[in-house]
């Protein structure tokens, strides 16, 4: 059985898994293009691990299909664990063995000649900052340096589809920063990630697009903006030449129907609730022609903290379909 052809790094489709009446994953439809980061995320429990582990080949579906860089998940599980890697929520390197070893030991796992393997290690101490600590126990290690020497090994086989599964849990910003660094690196270099994450920060960081999974389903589906235009809109903010106007300003585009309009005088702001371009025409328009001076205008997105607590907290939330935009930025 031969690889399918396809420019999609990551295809899923009706991907199912239950543990006796929990079903971790029920329906999960996902597409990752090739070279590109796709944020998935999602409430604890939510299935994600389970779906890291599926396309990883750790366990079997219940039902759907999966294909990864062209190879079947359950048909092609030996082909297809030669083109990925996986940096799972724990490091996973060997406590007792020095860095070099770990990275030495993984190379030669993956069939890689002696020298090619001592070459790699040396390349990726180097890489991740390891290369003064690369004769000490991986026990001596910091939290931040474990999860380097982790990131390193699953890089050591040069996998075309790489598995971040929460990779920077319990880090310290600056590692966290490396971290990110070494990912947008791999993606330019063209590997494809797959990233589940609990920090919207790093999402918003390093995704092209976003999966957002709650009960084992996909219920939403887009780019980072995207997303954000859904559930909320964009705020304008206005401050005032005269802070003193602030109300007067509210009144006025009350008077004229623009009723989502509040005022905040710790910031001296003057906020606007808005779905459409046309509305913050209005608004300046409104503002303007009554006479009041503006020192600036500003349009907010909501967070994606706010995103996901919106998405995620929806009664009876239904299954995302696939948009345009979501078309074009990860599939």
């Amino acid at each position: 059985m031969t690889r399918i052809a396809t420019e999609n790094a990551v295809e899923v489709r009706g991907l199912v898994k239950h543990y006796g009446n929990t079903k971790a994953l029920d329906g999960v439809d996902l597409t990752v293009r090739q070279g590109t980061v796709l944020g998935v995320l999602g409430p604890n429990g939510a299935g994600k691990t389970t779906l890291v582990r599926v396309l990883s080949t750790l366990i079997k579906p219940d039902a759907g299909t999966a294909y990864v860089g062209g190879f079947d998940v359950l048909r092609q599980p030996k082909q297809l664990r030669r083109t990925i890697g996986l940096t799972g929520q724990y490091a996973s390197v060997d406590e007792l063995l020095s860095g070099y070893e770990n990275l030495y030991l993984i190379g030669r796992l993956l069939d890689l000649p002696g020298k090619a393997a001592k070459a790699r290690a040396g390349e990726l101490l180097e890489r991740f900052s390891l290369t003064e600590a690369a004769k000490r126990p991986a026990k001596t290690y910091s939290g931040g340096m474990r999860r380097r020497l982790d990131l390193a090994a699953s890089m050591i086989g040069r996998p075309k589809v790489l598995y971040l599964d929460e990779p920077t849990t319990g880090l310290d910003p600056r590692t966290r920063n490396e971290v990110w660094d070494e990912v947008q690196r791999m993606v330019a270099e063209g590997t494809t990630v797959l990233l589940t994450t609990q920090y919207m920060e790093e999402a918003e960081q390093l995704a092209h697009g976003l999966t957002v999974i709650d009960k084992g389903r996909v219920i939403a589906s887009g780019g980072v903006r995207e997303l954000k235009a859904q559930v909320g809109g964009r705020t304008v903010q206005v401050r005032p030449v005269h802070p003193a106007e602030l109300s007067e300003m509210a009144r006025c585009l009350h008077d004229c129907g623009i009723t989502a309009a509040t005022v905040s005088e710790d910031t001296g702001l003057l906020s606007v609730q808005i779905t459409e371009d046309e509305e913050l025409t209005a608004v300046v328009g409104v503002l303007g022609t009554r006479g009041f001076g503006i020192a600036s205008i500003d349009t907010k997105l909501p967070s994606l903290d706010e995103v996901f607590l919106a998405i995620t907290t929806k009664p009876g939330a239904t299954p995302a379909t696939t948009t345009p935009m979501l078309k074009e930025a990860v599939a």
